[in-house]
């Protein structure tokens, strides 16, 4: 087994568009709190190394500082293998999520071969659809009407307490695992997989995503390797080539 320590470095922590310093420092406080020490911002709206973070991160300030900042989100996740959203709506497209445990038990095991994104959403919105459909799995936190929504520092918190409990359980316990797909080469499958199937026509032009969206939770909960990536890629590639032989045939019968 791979030092379990090295689990909680391969995790990090992904704040989409955070809007204020106070929670920017308290989530460093709390990843400190729990052994984590990788912080991604995507498009802070915020100042993150202003006075409000770093009053907030107290002994954290390191980890505040080293903080990763991206543009846009697919750009904090092209070297993640596994990448779990947040979210407190539910909907058509927001069937199975995890609770916080049963994310914990899910991804921590895949952090021993590779990075594993926890992403939080903004203070007032939280994550767009376009964004949740860049994880492979999405977890909510179960609370209360009539106030269900929890303040970031406090919903990491309580997803990084059921993490560290994880932690302590695979401590000393031998893991396997296979090695997944980053997240950038998901991404470029799934751009294949669309093109080739509206080429087919077996999307619908018009809503193509609402297909999709059911494909990508498919092979969000398979975990797929990089080997199983390229053997779709493969698969769309023969499509493609098939249905290219097919329309010359086409061409040619009305010829």
């Amino acid at each position: 087994m791979k030092d379990v320590n090295a689990r909680l470095e391969n995790i990090l922590v992904v704040l989409v568009e955070p809007q204020g310093g106070l929670n920017i420092g308290s989530v460093c406080r709390v990843m400190a709190n729990f052994g984590l020490s990788r912080l991604r911002l995507v498009n802070p709206q915020v100042d993150h190394l202003g006075d409000d973070a770093r009053r907030m991160a107290v002994k954290a300030a390191p980890l505040l500082e080293r903080a990763e900042v991206f543009s846009d989100l697919p750009s904090a996740l092209a070297d993640c293998t596994c990448s779990i959203g947040t979210t407190r709506r539910f909907g058509k497209y927001r069937e199975n999520l995890f609770h916080p445990d049963q994310a914990a038990r899910h991804f921590l095991p895949l952090s021993a071969a590779g990075q594993v994104a926890l992403i939080f959403g903004r203070e007032d919105r939280g994550l767009h659809n376009e964004e949740l459909d860049l994880c492979q799995r999405l977890m909510t936190i179960p609370t209360r009407e009539p106030v269900a929504s929890m303040n970031l520092a406090q919903a990491v918190a309580v997803c990084l307490y059921e993490v560290q409990k994880v932690w302590g359980e695979l401590a000393g316990k031998a893991a396997g695992g296979k090695r997944l797909a980053s997240g950038e080469d998901l991404e470029q499958m799934f751009r294949h997989m669309r093109r080739t199937l509206l080429d087919i026509e077996f999307l619908d032009p018009q809503n193509p995503d609402h297909i999709l969206r059911a494909f990508r939770q498919i092979l969000g909960r398979a975990g797929l390797s990089a080997r199983e990536v390229r053997i779709l890629q493969g698969l769309w590639s023969r499509i493609d080539w098939v249905e290219g032989e097919r329309r010359k045939s086409v061409v040619k019968g009305e010829g």
